[in-house]
């Protein structure tokens, strides 16, 4: 199959899929008894929070296979990826207190949960400075590398966060299962999706804008080689 043709089925995917996930996320969805509708962006949050986890492991195993294989693909893999966890990792931050303020009266607690996921959010964030001052020098990749495996760390932290330490953050998806009505569950389920997908579409986006860059970086040198 064309490379074009896999992008643009994709994205044709990805596309009825956001819709399917809209339309049961704000029609098909029961409304919750407690919190009432601002519980509908739940499905958001969480979504988003599940492909941060995966977006900064890939950029975790992208990073291993760099150091190992000394491929560029690899580097390039990591980076892409570690922008798109930044990206959703700061849509979470942004939709928790949406959905915080009229639920526990307050925009911010430091709990343990928020903490956690604020620091993941600053790791990556000092990634993508660190690869930006690193660009041209095969050394300072290695080191960002590294660090994006270094930084993985707190992944684990942010989920078991809520088991480890008294939390007032919600606790839907436990070893048991998870704790939704089926109707409610198969609206998470189809987000979660949607996301999933959306990161995957993204992904491969950015990665081929990385190989031209890197393409455009090679024909530089090679031209101030020859001058």
């Amino acid at each position: 199959m064309e490379p074009s043709l896999r992008r643009n089925l994709l994205g044709l995917a990805t596309f009825m899929m956001i819709e399917a996930a809209i339309f049961m996320i704000f029609i098909w969805a029961p409304t919750e008894q407690v919190m009432g509708i601002v519980q509908r962006i739940f499905y958001f949050h969480v979504s988003c929070g599940m492909t941060t986890f995966l977006a900064f492991f890939i950029v975790f195993l992208a990073s291993i296979l760099y150091l190992w294989k000394k491929d560029k693909k690899w580097d390039i893999v990591a980076h892409a990826s570690a922008e798109l966890g930044v990206l959703f990792c700061t849509l979470v931050l942004l939709s928790g207190p949406i959905w915080a303020r009229p639920i526990w009266g307050t925009w911010w607690t430091w709990d343990a949960r928020l903490t956690t996921s604020l620091v993941l959010w600053l790791i990556y964030v000092a990634y993508l400075m660190l690869r930006s001052a690193s660009r041209g020098s095969e050394r300072r990749t290695r080191f960002a590398a590294v660090f994006g495996i270094v930084g993985f760390v707190d992944v684990p932290l942010v989920y078991l966060s809520i088991h480890w330490w008294r939390t007032i953050h919600p606790v839907v998806i436990k070893p048991s299962g998870i704790g939704l009505a089926p109707p409610m569950l198969y609206t998470f389920l189809v987000s979660w999706a949607a996301i999933t997908i959306l990161y995957f579409y993204l992904l491969g986006l950015r990665i081929r804008i990385g190989k031209l860059s890197e393409g455009v970086e090679e024909l530089k040198a090679i031209q101030y080689s020859g001058v």
